[in-house]
């Protein structure tokens, strides 16, 4: 097999004889030659594409991303953080503000029970106790200082709770206490006879006055000296027109020489209410109340408490 190489020169043809040997050889070293140069060229750009640096490059960039990102991510944290604590700055705010107006009512509640200096005092913690709290698990907790302040209000919340629990449980003891005891004057008027020994009006013999008279024009409004159960109105002898009042706690008042009986058995009365109206039935030498007071089933000078206050 021949080849026949033409020229556009002077020169004549030239002619490849592949049956030659020698010229085969030449020709198979040409194209191996030619094959390794190219693989030599792929090798040099993949190796300057695909090189460990330009790999630790593009691992970097995408640690950076990640970084940005995580950054981005902290940034939010932070400012959901800074709200959170916002809020809680204000409730602490409103916290103290209710700590002042809970300390102001309980001075008032102190001045308006009339409570010894020093009883309630609003500064100082009551003594507290009780066995140690199991550990549990690890919780979230606030900044230092929000967290101490937030706990200390709440510690100085339930203190003051118990404060006014207390107090307001003895105004209100002291309260009941005070409406069922007989205090002041029946009704508007003066003592005229006093209770104990004294002279009888009628015969004027030594005789044992068991109340005290308050002598008073007919008709003036006679009033409930406590709170009780209305357990008699109606004549007795001696005591003409009388109302009995039954306080519940031992002791019991008597209203007796009434013109007129205003309250019903079985009524409740209240301090202050009317009763009766003054005047001169049963026993008696002119316009006056006859008012006893006993204490569990006994007669008693019924001076200290008509002269005491509520």
């Amino acid at each position: 097999m021949q080849i026949i190489l033409v020229s556009r020169g002077q020169k004549g043809p030239k002619t490849l004889d592949l049956s030659c040997r020698r010229l085969r050889c030449k020709m198979a070293a040409v194209a191996l030659a030619s094959v390794l140069a190219i693989a030599c060229v792929g090798a040099v750009v993949a190796l300057a594409v695909a090189s460990p640096r330009g790999r630790a490059l593009g691992h970097i960039q995408g640690l950076q991303q990640q970084v940005g990102d995580q950054d981005a991510q902290v940034a939010q944290i932070r400012r959901d953080a800074q709200r959170d604590l916002d809020a809680l700055a204000v409730k602490l705010g409103q916290l103290q503000a209710q700590s002042i107006r809970l300390n102001a009512l309980g001075e008032r509640l102190t001045q308006v029970g009339k409570l010894d200096a020093g009883e309630f005092d609003f500064d100082e913690v009551p003594g507290q106790g009780g066995p140690e709290p199991t550990a549990a698990g690890d919780a979230y907790t606030l900044p230092g200082s929000l967290d101490r302040g937030i706990d200390r209000l709440s510690g100085q919340f339930d203190t003051q709770q118990v404060q006014l629990e207390a107090l307001s449980d003895m105004l209100m003891d002291r309260r009941i206490e005070s409406s069922l005891r007989p205090t002041g004057m029946p009704v508007n008027g003066y003592i005229s006879s006093y209770f104990g020994g004294r002279p009888d009006p009628f015969s004027g013999h030594s005789a044992r006055h068991t109340g005290i008279d308050i002598a008073a024009p007919t008709g003036t409004p006679v009033t409930a000296v406590a709170e009780g159960m209305v357990t008699f109105a109606g004549q007795r002898s001696g005591y003409g027109d009388v109302v009995e009042i039954d306080h519940g706690n031992g002791y019991m008042t008597r209203y007796a020489h009434n013109s007129a009986i205003v309250a019903t058995p079985g009524e409740r009365v209240r301090v202050g209410d009317v009763i009766a109206k003054a005047g001169s039935t049963g026993r008696s030498t002119g316009s006056h109340v006859h008012f006893e007071v006993w204490y569990h089933d006994q007669v008693v000078n019924p001076l200290a408490f008509v002269r005491s206050h509520r």
